[in-house]
């Protein structure tokens, strides 16, 4: 067997009005379809990357590394530009904020979504990974937006 790419991911949210306005007003994501209990979101390249399931309870009301998933990325765009645009968005949206990263090859910052999931939204700057795979391992510096 071999993985040929990630296809999607699940979340299981609180509130399904809250996190999939978040999702598509927010962070525009185009919504494929919303159900009670439930929404699914595409890019376009696949029929779904994202499924939000409503189980209601409360949101995680800590932000602390713990087992399980740590965070998801979402590609924003080619440039820092393009994280200092969605950064102002963000602020201005009055999202929190957790994080920012220069990781050499990617631009990153990092949010929580209404239910306490961390989400790294970065940009590509540039593809030296693609002659030298360790460069995705270069040592992660301060982003100054």
């Amino acid at each position: 067997m071999e993985i040929k790419e990630l296809g999607h991911v699940v979340l299981y949210v609180t509130d399904i009005e809250q996190s999939a306005n978040f999702y598509r007003d927010t962070l525009g994501f185009r919504e494929v379809v919303r159900k009670p209990g439930m929404a699914m979101f595409s890019s376009g390249r696949t029929h779904h990357e994202l499924l939000l399931i409503e189980i209601g309870g409360a949101p995680r009301d800590t932000h602390f590394p713990e087992p399980g998933l740590y965070h998801i990325g979402f590609k924003i765009g080619d440039s820092t530009e393009d994280v200092r645009a969605a950064k102002r968005e963000l602020e201005a949206a009055g999202v929190r904020m957790v994080g920012t990263a220069d990781h050499g090859m990617t631009h990153s910052l990092y949010i929580l979504d209404p239910d306490g999931n961390e989400l790294e939204l970065y940009a590509d700057v540039d593809d030296h990974w693609k002659e030298d795979a360790s460069a995705a391992f270069a040592p992660t510096r301060p982003l100054a937006l």
